[in-house]
């Protein structure tokens, strides 16, 4: 709590994500092959979106979207960034065609 007794909450942590030449397939694969990251990915994919932690339409708690979110960027799929509280996260298409051509549009286009 602050002087005037306002709870305060603690800053973000900075969210990382691998350089490009880090990111590596088994990692990126196994973060898709859950299907509510692969839902989470689908939902950045239209137009480069970038939606913020609390926009993403999953059926999950708070913290297991936290977590899911966390697999995503550790595994370069991602990237986040903080405006204020608020940490936004948009798929990295371009590293990931750059490197896996035709992955993300294959792996989009699959049936759910």
């Amino acid at each position: 709590m602050d002087a005037m007794g306002t709870e305060t909450l603690p800053p973000l942590t900075p969210a990382s994500f691998p350089d490009v030449g880090e990111i590596q397939i088994v990692k990126v694969l196994q973060a898709l092959a859950d299907p509510v990251r692969l839902d989470m990915v689908r939902q950045l994919a239209p137009a480069d979106r970038e939606l913020s932690c609390g926009t993403f339409e999953v059926s999950v708690s708070k913290s297991t979207l936290t977590h899911h979110l966390r697999i995503l960027r550790e595994a370069g799929v991602i990237s986040s960034r903080q405006q204020g509280t608020t940490r936004f996260n948009s798929l990295r298409r371009n590293d990931l065609d750059a490197l896996f051509p035709g992955l993300l549009d294959g792996v989009l286009a699959a049936p759910r």
